[in-house]
């Protein structure tokens, strides 16, 4: 892989060929990292809307990555506070971002809120009372108003007939796999600090890009410490793979992942620890035209005067933080108000 520059942020006196060349690399390299895509196809309006005001304030998709949008309202609480203070960069969880559902679960139990688990819904039907009747195969609930967070596909093969043109919508939003290869090495060091790095499609085009786990969080090294990177595979190279049936086998992902680290950051040792995960069609993809079909999805929820709320990964955002913006602001459209902090 060829050395990356870093240009001081007073060097914006480029000629027009090398502007583009390094807003390409660096637009290809954001989307591959993010949304595991090609920038070809993804829409920066709906993928990146801060970079998107950017660079039509400045004109300039490179000015708008070097120099941001400005100031924009900022949510407050006690935690955000916290987290300016300090200079948060990152956040992580003692026992894993697991621990986020599983006290979201412990919370809402001990309130008496009934958590179904291993009933998926298999279908919805509007009652004549304009409530929902929720089919879960053997039994079915009736609901006043549904949250959907599951991916805008599934809940497309969901809904009623008198739902066809929203369903319509929500099927063209699709979704790209990707492999996540956890790597440990045993008395190994890193020859740069930092999170991580996004590798460009000319580059490579399986690797979306490698994390460096034990510098955000040396405490998760364990004992005795190991090195820990993160090796995110997916793009064109997954793609092809997918779609010509090949066998999707650990040991390929772990075979790709390996040469990535010796290749990319010397890690040239075996690993002491491997984990790998095939996560299908987990990343929704934003392509030209989105923002187009949410508001085509508002208006005719509007319209219909349907008691369904769209929340999710699908629509506004597919990052962890995105997600949980995404459920509050659904709670807040429905109770009318806004939850105590």
């Amino acid at each position: 892989m060829r050395p990356c520059t870093v240009l001081p942020s007073d060097a914006l006196d480029l000629s027009p060929s090398l502007t583009l060349k390094v807003a390409s690399l660096a637009m290809d390299s954001l989307c591959r990292g993010v949304f595991a895509g090609n920038s070809r196809e993804l829409s920066i309006r709906s993928c990146f809307p801060s970079l998107f005001q950017a660079e039509q304030t400045h004109r300039s998709v490179l000015l708008g990555l070097l120099l941001g949008a400005g100031q924009s309202p900022q949510p407050d609480s006690a935690l955000v506070r916290q987290a300016r203070a300090e200079h948060w960069s990152q956040w992580s969880l003692r026992g894993g971002l697991e621990m986020l559902p599983q006290s979201l679960d412990a919370h809402l139990t001990s309130r008496g809120v009934s958590v179904l688990r291993g009933q998926p819904v298999c279908g919805l039907s509007l009652q004549a009372d304009g409530r929902w009747k929720v089919s879960l195969g053997d039994s079915s609930l009736d609901a006043d108003h549904v949250i959907s967070a599951v991916p805008a596909s599934v809940l497309s093969e969901l809904l009623p007939a008198e739902a066809a043109p929203l369903a319509d919508v929500l099927r063209t939003i699709t979704a790209v796999s990707v492999a996540v290869v956890n790597l440990q090495y045993r008395g190994a060091r890193l020859p740069v600090q930092g999170f991580g790095h996004l590798v460009p499609s000319s580059e490579d085009p399986g690797v979306l890009g490698i994390v460096y786990d034990s510098v955000a969080f040396p405490e998760q090294d364990g004992t005795p410490p190991g090195l820990r990177v993160t090796v995110m595979l997916g793009g064109s190279w997954l793609q092809t793979l997918e779609t010509s049936g090949c066998a999707l086998s650990q040991e390929l992902f772990q075979q790709q992942a390996q040469e990535a680290a010796a290749t990319q950051l010397g890690l040239k040792e075996p690993p002491s620890h491997c984990l790998v995960h095939l996560h299908k069609n987990c990343i929704p993809q934003y392509t030209l035209g989105h923002w187009q079909k949410l508001e085509s999805a508002k208006q005719f929820l509007a319209a219909q005067k349907l008691p369904l709320t769209l929340a999710g990964a699908s629509y506004e955002g597919v990052a962890v933080n995105d997600c949980i913006e995404s459920g509050r602001q659904a709670a807040v459209s429905v109770l009318r108000t806004e939850p105590n902090s």
